[in-house]
């Protein structure tokens, strides 16, 4: 009976733990940034710019390539996602600047760390280079 009660206790858990790592709450973006087109053109010192502050600010929890598996992912409590992934990269560019912007949960804003919005435009052309 004891082995029957840990064994369901620990299902129970498991079930648990994986809803919520595969549970992702929508993250509404305001229409004016769905509608909001790059300023930025992605071409090679934009994508350079992004890189270098990608590697500064992003790549300890995204990882060097935008997968989700930097040094800190583990330690947070939400699932970073793989920024690779066709449901990512088919979001507006202005979704993913208002996101980097705004930031929620374990996602930090970055409107004051990176003020210049250029900048947070590059970084976006430069998560455009994580497509599968």
């Amino acid at each position: 009976m004891k082995t029957i009660l840990i064994t369901g206790l620990s299902i129970l858990f498991m079930v648990t733990v994986s809803f919520k790592v595969l549970d992702h709450d929508p993250w509404p973006v305001p229409e004016k940034y769905l509608k909001m087109a790059n300023p930025v053109k992605s071409d090679a010192a934009s994508l350079a710019t992004g890189k270098e502050l990608w590697a500064k600010h992003c790549q300890s929890c995204h990882g060097k390539t935008g997968k989700g598996d930097g040094s800190k992912a583990a330690q947070l409590k939400t699932q970073v996602e793989d920024l690779g992934k066709p449901d990512i990269q088919k979001q507006p560019d202005g979704a993913l600047f208002y996101k980097s912007m705004e930031g929620r949960e374990d996602m930090p804003s970055f409107k004051k760390k990176i003020p210049d919005p250029d900048d947070l435009w590059s970084i976006v052309n430069y998560v455009r280079t994580f497509k599968k």
